[in-house]
């Protein structure tokens, strides 16, 4: 299996978390999103020790809550000493309605807008990262009507190439995000941030993408901001004291991925970013890293019902369930890819290809295509593996079709952790 979490049980059901999923289908209904708490809290608990031991607790491990953001996670974030990072809103109201301390959350955005900024603000969220100048400015007028000092950092793009799906490309100069070196644009973001009065300039981000496996560019992605630093601390005589390396972390979504192991990536980096500051003279910078997809997304599953098979001769055979691109728009959006299960006989051979649709008026409502699958019929249940991350995020009404509820499992029991809609919650803004 792909992660830990899934296994096969004497009655040949899909496990997750040592729950049959075939029991959790029955009573809960499909679709469902279902996450193993456990793992979740495993890997959280990964992340901040090796933060812990590969940078003598010089740094802080920020879940990226875009990959899935709840009340609950929030909580576990709390509780396995992580922090947030929130690019919206509506994030940064959950995390305050799941109590969790504003001054560990960075608030990220390529266009916050003024009541964003103004929440930021009055709340008092520990760090803003700046995307562009007017935010800037923005953000120093508001500090100065709250008269406070708003601490922040400035996301740059280190023009480092992530090899990874170019939606999910982040670092290169054609971005939306952040602030360009090669045109200047990051010095002279750099200065007028150290000109204005409630503006605190603590350090810097970057991000170069998603789903990243070579570890290579993360350390290029290190030294050329770095480099940044540097230079910028010469040439203001500001001193920057932190750095925010992002995420992008791969995880195994499929059988033949080989993503690099966390240990292998934080010793990596971390020795690089000492050897490399001693060398240029640099203080080591307190080091934030913003994992997402990595800490959630192969903690979970969604489960379906299968309505229909249609065979057609020489071309594919559809196996057609009662979710899709309303649940799980990744694939039609860049393709990704999943190991997909017939839950209730798991352990049987996948030896059929087949394509898995959707139930939305669209042709392009699809969740994999010439994937391997063990035979279906009707009414069995199915299981896509790793959607854990930015499935429950992206989720939509497309069709008038209510999202799915999110169910957590836990030491052998399962419980609602965000309750599915309904068909009146779908009418609820209607006039």
């Amino acid at each position: 299996m792909v992660s830990d979490s899934f296994s096969v049980n004497a009655q040949n059901h899909l496990t997750i978390g040592g729950v049959d999923t075939v029991e959790i289908a029955r009573q809960y209904g499909t679709p469902v999103y279902v996450m193993d708490e456990d793992k979740i809290r495993a890997n959280a608990h990964a992340f901040a020790e090796s933060m812990r031991h590969c940078y003598g607790g010089n740094g802080l491990v920020l879940f990226a809550s875009k990959a899935f953001c709840c009340k609950h996670m929030h909580k576990i974030c709390l509780e396995e000493g992580l922090g947030l990072d929130v690019v919206s809103g509506g994030e940064l109201y959950t995390a305050q309605s799941a109590g969790f301390p504003m001054e560990k959350i960075c608030f990220h955005g390529n266009n916050k807008s003024i009541a964003e900024l103004e929440m930021a603000v009055s709340l008092g969220v520990g760090r803003i990262v700046v995307d562009n100048l007017t935010e800037l400015e923005h953000l120093d007028y508001i500090a100065s009507s709250h008269n406070t000092t708003a601490a922040i950092l400035l996301r740059v793009k280190p023009g480092v190439e992530a090899h990874t799906h170019e939606f999910i490309r982040t670092g290169q100069i054609d971005s939306k995000f952040g602030f360009a070196l090669e045109t200047g644009e990051a010095d002279a973001a750099v200065r007028r941030a150290a000109s204005l009065g409630h503006i605190c300039l603590k350090g810097f981000h970057c991000h170069i993408g998603s789903q990243i496996f070579d570890m290579e560019p993360f350390k290029e992605a290190a030294k050329v901001m770095l480099d940044f630093m540097a230079r910028m601390q010469t040439e203001t005589g500001c001193a920057f004291t932190e750095l925010n390396l992002g995420g992008g972390f791969g995880i195994r979504y499929k059988e033949c991925d080989n993503p690099p192991a966390l240990s292998d990536y934080m010793e990596y980096v971390s020795a690089f970013l000492r050897t490399y500051c001693a060398q240029i003279g640099l203080q080591m910078p307190f080091i934030y890293i913003e994992p997402g997809r990595s800490i959630v997304a192969d903690a979970g599953l969604t489960l379906y019902t299968v309505g229909s098979v249609k065979t057609i001769p020489d071309v594919r055979t559809y196996v057609c369930v009662d979710g899709g691109m309303f649940d799980n728009p990744r694939y039609i959006l860049y393709q990704a890819e999943y190991e997909v299960v017939a839950a209730n006989h798991a352990g049987d051979a996948r030896d059929q290809i087949v394509t898995v649709a959707g139930k939305c008026c669209e042709s392009g409502d699809l969740i994999q295509e010439h994937t391997p699958l063990q035979p279906v019929q009707p009414g069995d249940t199915l299981a896509v593996l790793c959607t854990g991350a930015y499935n429950y995020s992206m989720a939509s009404n497309y069709n008038r079709n209510p999202r799915p509820p999110v169910v957590m499992v836990s030491g052998g029991q399962s419980r609602i952790v965000v309750r599915g809609d309904t068909y009146e919650d779908l009418l609820r803004f209607d006039e």
